[in-house]
């Protein structure tokens, strides 16, 4: 058996209508292609549309809160990179961190914790995870992520110093 893809990526084009007055994209966008790139990575690499297990299963995972830090600007017309990877899950919780990076993949331009519940449909009452649900959780967790809720700007900080070690070989080369 193949073991599931811990951290999809895929490259976005940053779209004019998305973009502020200064050709940013705008703040509340960010969300829009940090969820729909997971939707993507989830079709593609857990073969789960989420609408269709919602509907066998009468339940889904409703967003209880985001963290969001804006590092640097993602600019209209460039491409980027977002990543998404499951960094906590218990019996009915889970923590989706998403990163948007350069289209080299070496800087970090946002950084997106979306906290989960999973909930019984329609009455949106909490309910635990199936043992197949926890099953593939276990096997897409990143396992050497200590998530702390309090952790976030920890967490932000040492993506940044991480990508940073990475680009200096390459400066130090020139």
């Amino acid at each position: 058996m193949s073991r599931l893809v811990r951290t999809p990526e895929t490259q976005h084009r940053v779209h004019f209508q998305d973009c502020d007055m200064l050709g940013h994209l705008n703040n509340a966008r960010y969300v829009d292609y940090f969820l729909n790139a997971r939707e993507d990575h989830v079709a593609e690499h857990y073969a789960l549309n989420m609408g269709e297990l919602a509907r066998a299963q009468q339940a889904a995972w409703v967003i209880t809160k985001h963290h969001l830090s804006y590092l640097k600007p993602a600019r209209q017309g460039v491409m980027v990179r977002i990543l998404s990877q499951l960094i906590h899950f218990d019996n009915s919780n889970l923590v989706l961190e998403m990163q948007m990076r350069s289209a080299d993949g070496q800087r970090l331009l946002a950084l997106l914790w979306s906290e989960m519940a999973f909930v019984q449909l329609p009455a949106g009452t909490r309910l635990d995870h199936a043992d197949a649900l926890m099953d593939m959780l276990e096997e897409v967790d990143v396992p050497h992520i200590d998530y702390d809720p309090d952790g976030f700007d920890e967490r932000v900080k040492a993506v940044r110093q991480e990508l940073k070690k990475l680009r200096r070989p390459t400066s130090e080369a020139s």
